[in-house]
C-alpha cells in the first residue's frame, strides 16, 4: 500500500519549525507495511493545499495530512478538503457539544466562538476524536481512485494520539499481514559520511540488485547513521535479512559503530561507566557545558557523572581546578598539558574515577596563534594520563564545539571498551 504525507503550515516553509511529524509518521507507517513514497510541505493556502492533496490522491492509496485544523483563520485544511471534494463544510453538532463540554469540565467560562471552526467538517467526512486536544482529525475518501485521506492536527502529541488510537490498526489491516517493513539503525562516530559510503560501496552495489534489504545513510552533527531496511512476510524473516547485512556492515566499518537504533553516544558511555563501576567529571573551556550536558542527558546519569566545571576564562582554570598559573602563562589555555591538568584537577575535585577535559579554539578567530578548530581532549585516571587527543576540526563555531563533545565522549567509550584511540 502506497502512502503520501502532506505537511501543512507556512512555518514549515519558512524554517520556523522542523517537520518532525513527517519523520514520525514515516517510521510508524513503515512499521505496519505502508510505503511512504513522497512527503510534501505546503503553506496555509486553500488553493495550494487542495492542489497538493489532489496530486497526492492521484498517486497514493492513503494520504495523511498534518496541520491546519486549529481554530485560527490560517487553519484552512478543512476548507481545502471541502474544495477538493466539491462538498460544503457542515458543523457537526456532536463535535460542538463535546468541545463545549470540555471547556466546562476544565472550569473555563470564556468559550471563544472561533473555536467552533474545529467542529466543522467536509460533508461526507468522519471525525477522529482527539484524546489529547480539542481539534479532531478527519477521515474521508477523495478522488477517482477512492484514496483515503486522513487529516491530523499539527501538534505532535495530538497527531500521535489520533494516529495510535484510530489509524494504526486500520491501516495495518489494509496493508495486510504479508508485508513487514523493518529497519535497523547503526550509529557511527568519527568518520565522514563519504568514508562510510566508500567502505560499504561493494555491499551497497550487491544489495542494489535485489533492493531488499536496502542501505541508506544520514549524516548529522559529526555522526553518520547507517539504516538497514528489509521487507518480508514476517518480522522474523525481516530480522534475518537485516542480520546478515548487519554482520557485513560491522565487518567493513569496525569500531566506529558505537550503537544501534535508539542508543546515543552518551547513553552508551553511561552504560559502560555503569558496568565498570566508574564515574567521570568534566572540565570544559570551549564547549561551555555541552559536554556535561551530554553526560547528564541519560536517565540515571547521577550514578556515573559526578559533575563538572565550566572554565571559560583562563584564570578560572587555575582558580577552580588548580591548573598551574605558570603553565597557563607560558603556554596559554589551548595546550595539551593544560588539558591534562584540567582533567586531573576536576577528577580530584569531584572524587571521580576519570577526569575528562576539553580546551580549544572554537572561533571565530584564532587564539594565541592557535587556529580555529584546534582542540585538546584529555582523559586522566587516578594514577595515569590515559589519553591526550589533538584535533583540527573544520567548520564554524557550533560545529567545532559539537565535534569536541563527540570526540570526548568517544575517547571515554574507547577507553572503557578496550578499543584503540583514533
Amino acid at each position: 500500500m502506497k502512502a503520501e504525507i502532506v505537511a501543512i503550515g507556512t512555518e514549515l516553509l519558512l524554517g520556523d519549525i522542523v517537520n518532525g511529524n513527517a519523520a514520525w509518521l514515516g517510521r510508524e507507517l513503515a512499521d505496519i507495511g505502508v510505503d511512504v513514497d513522497l512527503t510534501t510541505a505546503v503553506g496555509d493556502n486553500i488553493r495550494r493545499i487542495s492542489a497538493a492533496v489532489g496530486r497526492a490522491c492521484e498517486r497514493a492509496d492513503v494520504v495523511v495530512l498534518t496541520g491546519g485544523l486549529g481554530p485560527t483563520q490560517d487553519d484552512v485544511t478543512r476548507e481545502a478538503l471541502a474544495e477538493l471534494a466539491g462538498v460544503r463544510l457542515v458543523r457537526d453538532p456532536q463535535l460542538e457539544a463535546a468541545l463545549r463540554a470540555r471547556y466546562v469540565a476544565s472550569g473555563r467560562t470564556d468559550f471563544p466562538e472561533n473555536n467552533l471552526r474545529m467542529t466543522d467538517r467536509p460533508e461526507g467526512a468522519s471525525a477522529l476524536p482527539n484524546p489529547a486536544g480539542t481539534a479532531p482529525g478527519l477521515r474521508m475518501t477523495i478522488g477517482p481512485r477512492g484514496t483515503t485521506v486522513y487529516a491530523l492536527p499539527g501538534v505532535p502529541r495530538e497527531m500521535q494520539e489520533i494516529f495510535t488510537t484510530w489509524m494504526r490498526a486500520e491501516l495495518a489491516d489494509r496493508a495486510g499481514p504479508g508485508t513487514i517493513v523493518l529497519s535497523r539503525r547503526l550509529h557511527t562516530v568519527g568518520v565522514w559520511e563519504s568514508q562510510v559510503s566508500e567502505a560499504l560501496a561493494e555491499l551497497d552495489a550487491a544489495l542494489a540488485v535485489a533492493a531488499n534489504p536496502t542501505i541508506a545513510y544520514l549524516a548529522s552533527q559529526g555522526q553518520t547513521l547507517v539504516r538497514l531496511t528489509a521487507k518480508a512476510p514476517t518480522e522474523l524473516a525481516a530480522r534475518e535479512l537485516i542480520a546478515g547485512v548487519e554482520t557485513r556492515v560491522r565487518a567493513a566499518l569496525g569500531d566506529v559503530i558505537y550503537g544501534v537504533d535508539d542508543e546515543t553516544l552518551e547513553s552508551v558511555v553511561h552504560h559502560l561507566l555503569l558496568t565498570a563501576g566508574a564515574t567521570v567529571a568534566t572540565a570544559e573551556s570551549l564547549t561551555g557545558g555541552l559536554l556535561g550536558a551530554a553526560l547528564s542527558a541519560t536517565p540515571g546519569a547521577s550514578a556515573t557523572y559526578r559533575g563538572g566545571a565550566v572554565l571559560y576564562a583562563t584564570d578560572s582554570k587555575a582558580a577552580v581546578v588548580d591548573v598551574p598559573a605558570a603553565l597557563l602563562a607560558e603556554r596559554g589555555p589551548v595546550d595539551p598539558d593544560v588539558a591534562v591538568a584540567m582533567a586531573d584537577g576536576v577528577r580530584r575535585a569531584f572524587g571521580a574515577t576519570y577526569g575528562l577535559a576539553a580546551t580549544g579554539v572554537a572561533g571565530p578567530t584564532e587564539q594565541d596563534g592557535k587556529p580555529v578548530g584546534t582542540v585538546y581532549i584529555a582523559l586522566v585516571g587516578a594514577a595515569d594520563v590515559l589519553v591526550v587527543r589533538e584535533l583540527r576540526l573544520a567548520g564554524g563555531r557550533d560545529r567545532v564545539r559539537q565535534g569536541s563533545v563527540l570526540t570526548a565522549l568517544d575517547v571515554v567509550r574507547r577507553q572503557l571498551s578496550g578499543l584503540p584511540q583514533r
